[in-house]
């Protein structure tokens, strides 16, 4: 087994690369930047900045992205994160297209923010679409995605709720204002958190790839979603730290401007295609998920 990488030195990509690695399974990541890629993969796996020199491939991942956290969003951060995730994938398609051994499957990123904010409303992968900018760019990356069906390839879109880790992610920007007693809710904290942890989603993605009647859109969140109040409480017992210090919702839209929608809204979602299956998670709840985390 080949599998080529596309985001494979980021948050996710990097930890299935190890993983990959451990097992002996042949890995090759594109990247823009080698050097930095390389000092974050093990050297087992094999880097390229040009698809065409990649060959002999059975799966491809694909992970790349913009960060959506990382700054405000501007008009050019936008157009950022639509090239970042369209533009590679029409590219890895016509590499595909030119394969004398096409892939097998291709297994693409996408996001909960497909659904839009939904309030308490449970949502399976059968829900409809949301309408906002967050909903689109999803919508518009998975039907990039699924064009590789017309290429012969068995095709995964992953609808990836908030990953959990303490190395990187949302929790790791959480984890000192929480240790110093200044954690709380986001506005209100009534908002849905849907959460994987970073392990589960690795297992995820290598289970979709080895399930040959995988295809279609597979929610990669775990089976017990939280409020963001009910997060911050168990991440406060999980360090032995008070998470009473809310952050204002109109403090939050200060700080990051129109990301504090997604923020402040949330979703409530549900793995139901991956558990019915056959896929199980390690960390279904998310106070054993923490406690293996942070221990």
């Amino acid at each position: 087994m080949h599998i080529l990488v596309t985001g494979g030195s980021g948050f996710i990509g990097s930890a299935f690369c190890r993983a990959l690695s451990a097992d002996g399974v042949r890995a090759t990541v594109l990247t823009r930047n080698i050097s930095r890629a390389r000092a974050r993969l093990p050297t087992a796996v094999a880097l390229v900045d040009r698809l065409q020199d990649a060959s002999g491939v059975d799966a491809v991942v694909n992970l790349a992205g913009e960060n959506l956290a990382a700054k405000r969003w501007t008009a050019a951060r936008k157009h950022e994160f639509r090239a970042s995730r369209l533009d590679t994938t029409r590219r890895l398609l016509d590499w595909i297209a030119a394969q004398p051994q096409r892939p097998r499957v291709l297994i693409s990123g996408s996001a909960v923010g497909w659904y839009g904010p939904r309030g308490d409303e449970p949502l399976t992968e059968d829900a409809m679409p949301g309408g906002d900018f967050a909903a689109q760019l999803c919508l518009d990356w998975e039907a990039e995605a699924y064009r590789a069906q017309a290429l012969g390839l068995r095709v995964c879109c992953l609808r990836t709720g908030i990953v959990l880790d303490q190395d990187g992610g949302a929790l790791k920007q959480m984890l000192l204002p929480f240790r110093l007693g200044l954690g709380g809710p986001l506005g209100d904290g009534r908002q849905w958190m849907s959460w994987i942890a970073r392990s589960d989603i690795v297992a995820l993605v290598r289970w979709l790839i080895d399930n040959a009647t995988a295809s279609g859109a597979y929610n990669a969140t775990a089976p017990a979603p939280v409020t963001n109040a009910q997060f911050a409480s168990a991440l406060g017992r999980a360090l032995h730290r008070p998470a009473i210090m809310p952050m204002p919702g109109f403090a939050l839209r200060l700080i990051v401007g129109e990301m504090a929608q997604m923020l402040l809204t949330g979703q409530r979602v549900l793995p139901r295609r991956a558990q019915a299956e056959g896929f199980r998670f390690r960390y279904a709840e998310l106070p054993a998920a923490l406690a293996a985390i942070l221990n």
